[in-house]
């Protein structure tokens, strides 16, 4: 099926520049195409990543890529059970040439940070991430620091039945824009996997496609997406459902129906549009709304059965 035509030189460099990065990425992600898309979809909808899966399937090593891919300063916080805020967001040391407190800043102070088995931290380790999340800055004894520009967290957990895992609250969860799972890799994936070159080597011979400029104006051209008056429709019905039926405990907040517009937008882009389409919010509902539904008390279904029934009980306009 041929693209829709582009309206400028400009959007025909920028379609170009995020088809590289997508192609750079999956010669090191095998077989993940669709996680990939995703992933590069959340960070031009200027969100924050949660990847949860079995360790080994490849997530750290996809931060890895992105951070590559795109040019941006990259620091990876390995999270343990005694982990303090302040090795997140630095501390105060007294320095004595000045006589007064000078702040250290920790590795949140990063364009994209890898904050890896975050679900083995206390809660209280958790929470330092939320402000730096939230707001793009971070605070400490009373002073605020802001953080650079662009950031993203990129947080890796271990499935919660695991042993030594501490659940993220709904608060927590409910900062990150989209949650993927990586899964197996395909037959054939797997094997060009085992008989190819460690991924690390070609890791390391990668060269960003895009630099942190290019990908701010590349964020700020997606909310220029044209969203029709339907389109809207579409989303609050889909709010709406969410809400009213029987079959979720809460339903979607404003915050989530923001999101899902957003990445519907920068879906569309990756696909060559200057529109949104109801397949562009269909495509990312699942990764947008899956941590976001709980299933009702007398309904047993998981959370990608949830997305799924939230999508084919409402039909497009």
């Amino acid at each position: 099926m041929s693209r829709p035509a582009i309206r400028s030189r400009t959007e025909a460099r920028t379609i170009g520049l995020l088809e590289r990065a997508l192609a750079a990425m999956s010669d090191i992600i095998l077989g993940k195409e669709t996680v990939l898309r995703q992933a590069l979809t959340c960070l031009l909808a200027r969100g924050h990543l949660l990847i949860e899966d079995l360790p080994g399937v490849g997530k750290t090593t996809l931060a890895h890529v992105l951070a590559r891919t795109l040019g941006l300063r990259f620091q990876r916080i390995q999270f343990t059970s005694d982990m303090l805020p302040a090795d997140i967001l630095g501390v105060s040391v007294y320095d004595q040439e000045r006589a007064a407190f000078r702040f250290h800043p920790g590795p949140i102070f990063s364009q994209l940070v890898l904050a890896d088995e975050v679900n083995r931290a206390t809660p209280k380790a958790q929470s330092a991430l939320l402000e730096a999340m939230e707001e793009f800055q971070v605070t400490t004894e009373g002073e605020t620091h802001p953080l650079p520009q662009p950031f993203f967290v990129i947080a890796t957990q271990n499935p919660v039945h695991q042993i030594g895992t501490f659940p993220l609250p709904e608060s927590q969860l409910d900062r990150f824009l989209m949650r993927l799972h990586m899964g197996y890799p395909d037959r054939v994936a797997e094997r060009a996997l085992l008989l190819g070159q460690e991924r690390r080597s070609l890791l390391q011979a990668l060269e960003p496609v895009l630099d942190p400029e290019t990908l701010l104006r590349i964020q700020a051209e997606v909310p220029r997406l044209h969203v029709s008056e339907a389109l809207v429709d579409y989303l609050q019905a889909l709010l709406a459902y969410s809400r009213e039926a029987p079959l979720f405990r809460n339903g979607l907040s404003p915050r989530a129906g923001l999101a899902l517009l957003r990445c519907a937008q920068a879906w569309a882009l990756l696909e060559g549009r200057d529109h949104v389409l109801p397949e562009d919010v269909q495509a990312v509902l699942p990764a947008v709304a899956g941590h976001r539904l709980q299933p009702a008390a007398d309904h047993p279904a998981g959370d990608g059965d949830l997305s799924t029934a939230l999508l084919e009980a409402v039909a497009v306009p």
